[in-house]
């Protein structure tokens, strides 16, 4: 079985269990479609809980993410696939989405950019992150918009610009004189009750 046909037939067992299973269809979306939003939302609670090593495992997140994006952008530029609805018939889409080179998924490369940092700096919950980041990853096979392909290429490019910048960021005496910096300026919650 070649690498192509291993992909699809992985990509029609995950897919075709939101045929077999439809009451799990609207988690599935959910998760593919909004959790972004939960992902923002605890980032942003991160960044404001007045932690310098919770900003500095934010930036490194960002970091990761713009390098991931960046391997994503030339990974895609050497090998290139359509969505799966667009490629395969009979493929249970769940989602709206334009057709386009769906290698890697940004989607997934977004979710292991910070759930990895999470994972390295060990902050809250970080078990929790990887799994919600595995899943993301499943429901944007399950919803018809990924083959699993694209998923492993943005869960590999992610890990290993995280692992990178989690190596050399916390060592870069710039970084932390710019957050000290900004701590300065922001008045602390003690200071704005007074």
């Amino acid at each position: 079985m070649s690498f192509m046909e291993l992909n699809i037939t992985i990509f029609r067992m995950i897919n075709d269990l939101g045929k077999q299973h439809t009451y799990l269809n609207s988690s599935a979306i959910f998760i593919a479609e909004y959790m972004v939003f939960v992902l923002a939302l605890a980032v942003i609670v991160l960044w404001f809980t007045r932690n310098g090593q919770n900003r500095l495992m934010i930036v490194s997140g960002v970091m990761t993410f713009v390098l991931a994006e960046i391997l994503g952008k030339l990974a895609g530029q050497l090998h290139s696939n359509n969505q799966p609805f667009a490629e395969l018939p009979h493929v249970h889409m769940l989602i709206e989405k334009a057709v386009n080179n769906s290698f890697p998924s940004d989607h997934t490369i977004l979710f292991f950019s910070f759930c990895v940092s999470f994972w390295l700096f060990k902050k809250g919950w970080w078990v929790l992150w990887i799994m919600l980041a595995f899943l993301v990853g499943l429901s944007r096979i399950w919803v018809g918009v990924h083959f699993p392909a694209d998923v492993l290429a943005g869960a590999t490019l992610s890990t290993i610009s995280g692992l990178a910048v989690y190596l050399v960021l916390p060592n870069i005496s710039l970084i932390h004189k710019l957050l000290e910096r900004y701590e300065q300026k922001v008045p602390s919650s003690s200071t704005k009750r007074k």
